[in-house]
């Protein structure tokens, strides 16, 4: 029988958590002249796609809890990248990406562009298919029905 650590270091989150930061470190270490981490660049993109938005409607979107996520839009807030303001409902609360938020993503987007196609390369574009769709078959398992 095989011994437990050696079965918990295949362990599928225990790596994909691991490439996680590995590529999260790529991308932040670039994009830290623009003074956006990627995980608040991608907030900032998919609140401009969809947006306005709630919190709740965000958090499914990039499925993000929404403790991480609260945290993440009190530094966008502090940075008046984006605006948070009381929903039609009282209790949820709705963000619009301002101004400077579009900015950011303006000058964030072509350093983001040129690391995507380092990692890309770097990858291979075949390697890089078969981990995306992966990474898509992965996804949807957090996904509710």
């Amino acid at each position: 029988m095989e011994p437990a650590e050696a079965k918990i270091a295949q362990c599928v989150c225990g790596s994909v958590r691991k490439a996680a930061r590995a590529v999260t470190k790529v991308y932040d270490d670039a994009l830290r002249p623009a003074g956006i981490r990627i995980t608040q660049l991608g907030i900032l993109g998919v609140a401009v796609r969809i947006g306005p938005v709630t919190v709740t409607q965000l958090a499914e979107a990039t499925m993000t809890d929404r403790t991480t996520l609260t945290r993440n839009l009190k530094v966008l807030e502090q940075k008046d990248f984006i605006r948070i303001e009381a929903g039609n409902d009282q209790r949820e609360r709705e963000i619009t990406v301002t101004s400077q938020g579009r900015e950011a993503l303006s000058i964030a987007y072509p350093i983001w562009k040129e690391v995507q196609s380092k990692v890309i390369k770097s990858l291979g574009e075949d390697r890089w298919n078969v981990l995306r769709d992966g990474l898509a078959a992965v996804t949807s398992l957090g996904k509710d029905d």
